[in-house]
């Protein structure tokens, strides 16, 4: 049970849900990620594609005339007007190795401003010729950022050689890839939000014929049925199958411990009743000596006969006895009996609580009790049964009668005492119901009644409803 009870209690659900919960925000929050990094190298790429375009035109009207650079008459409209985000410039490669923008070689958009160029943008250009080098920089604009392409150039009859530039505010690629992420994002929580959803569903749904397994194991250790009976899935039926073959060989073991102490009981008790039967035939001091210790022979075999009976039957499952219809068996039986005393017994108990146990173990508990309260009481026995927890339910009888003081009372509770001779007036049945309610895992308590007497109470365990 308790490692059925560890493997299905709620934890293991909310660990479940948990685990797979940040597997999905992990695995979404990476694709996330991801996908706005493609997106943005995209963006970028169509970006650099586009001032690429602008440099080949840029190129092709380019022309030398008497050694001089004639920029063409028309290249980009946008380029035309001024502070537009569309910018180019031509630039020359000194002899040590430095960029300048050549005068007049500049987009009308520039508005008689230069772009960023970093210093070591001509070697990093010389090294790869062929290759163009895109970098991001600040624009004419306040607040302006552009991206740029520089590609190197050289052109026939022109010593030195040429660096053309392309710029174009990114801003608006940058505000579409952040409208992407910020899509990108809701889109993923949701997916999310639904898949966490969705895991809890399936873990509660998947969990739930463990949780229903649980349940009923419980009903068979508190006595409402004898085995499992439900339809799980494949995968539990060989638990269930041993879990049902466990509690068949613990009820098969009980029967067989009941066998044997029944034996036991018949092959003690026969020599010691032909012993007392022997010396009550010839009497004299030898025969009261065997009487005596064949009488106390027989009362140990009885009580610890009684235990291992009670002991035994305590260990099986799906033994359940109703309190009210006991209690109502014994208050009919023992008036007769009392009758001559005039003793009424006002017993009360609900008709929905059930002792754990077999129905003669309770007898005996309650019956004992009761019948001592009604030869020590004077004429009024109350008894009382009611729940006392969960599992565990409170019998109280009471009597009218001389009662017990507080040192009788503690001397006649201690673990081992005996409980007949300790206590004069206490009765035989005290002793009983102690073996039988410790049997059973519970207690025996004596203190004063509210009408006067004795009251014995006695915990036991509860079957559930």
């Amino acid at each position: 049970m308790s490692l059925l009870e560890g493997l299905t209690r709620p934890s293991l659900a909310r660990r479940l849900v948990i685990l797979a919960s940040g597997g999905i925000v992990a695995a979404l929050a990476i694709a996330a990620v991801v996908l706005a990094l493609l997106f943005q190298q995209a963006a970028l790429r169509r970006f650099d594609a586009n001032l690429s375009d602008l440099i080949d035109n840029l190129i092709a009207g380019t022309t030398i005339e008497q050694g001089e650079v004639v920029a063409p008459a028309l290249t980009d409209l946008r380029a035309l007007r001024a502070l537009s985000g569309r910018y180019w410039e031509i630039a020359e490669v000194t002899p040590d190795g430095k960029m300048r923008a050549v005068e007049e070689l500049t987009s009308r958009s520039l508005y008689q401003s230069e772009l960023y160029i970093p210093p070591d943008l001509a070697q990093r250009l010389q090294a790869d010729p062929g290759k163009p080098i895109a970098y991001d920089a600040p624009g004419p604009q306040p607040g302006e950022r552009v991206r740029v392409l520089a590609r190197w150039t050289t052109f026939y009859g022109l010593k030195q050689p040429l660096v053309f530039l392309a710029a174009e505010d990114s801003r608006p690629v940058d505000r579409e890839v952040l409208g992407f992420v910020t899509a990108t994002a809701v889109a993923f929580g949701l997916l999310g939000l639904g898949l966490i959803v969705a895991v809890i569903v399936q873990v509660r749904v998947g969990l739930r014929p463990l949780f229903r397994l649980r349940t009923e194991v419980a009903e068979v250790r508190r006595g409402k049925t004898e085995r499992l009976q439900g339809a799980y899935p494949s995968e539990l039926r060989p638990l269930t199958d041993e879990l049902n073959a466990l509690v068949a060989h613990n009820q098969e073991t009980v029967e067989r411990q009941r066998t044997h102490v029944g034996n036991l009981a018949h092959a003690l008790k026969t020599p010691i009743s032909v012993m007392i039967t022997e010396a009550a035939q010839r009497p004299g001091p030898l025969a009261d000596v065997v009487t005596r210790q064949a009488d106390v022979m027989r009362q140990q075999v009885d009580h610890h006969l009684r235990r291992a009976r009670a002991a035994a039957r305590s260990q099986g499952q799906g033994e359940r006895t109703s309190v009210a219809e006991v209690l109502d068996e014994l208050a009919r039986t023992l008036e007769r009996i009392f009758r001559d005393k005039g003793v009424t017994i006002d017993w009360d108990a609900p008709d929905d609580l059930w002792f754990l146990g077999e129905r003669q173990d309770f007898m005996e508990i309650a019956g004992n009790a009761m019948e001592n309260a009604g030869k020590f009481g004077r004429r009024k026995v109350r008894v009382r049964a009611v729940a006392d927890g969960p599992e565990t339910l409170r019998l109280t009888v009471e009597d009218d009668g001389p009662g017990l003081t507080p040192d009788q009372r503690e001397e006649v509770v201690q673990r081992g005492a005996r409980l007949d001779e300790s206590a004069p007036g206490s009765g035989l049945g005290l002793s009983i119901i102690d073996e039988l309610s410790r049997a059973y895992r519970g207690s025996l308590e004596l203190g004063g009644a509210s009408l006067g007497g004795l009251a014995v109470i006695v915990r036991l365990p509860r079957a559930a409803d």
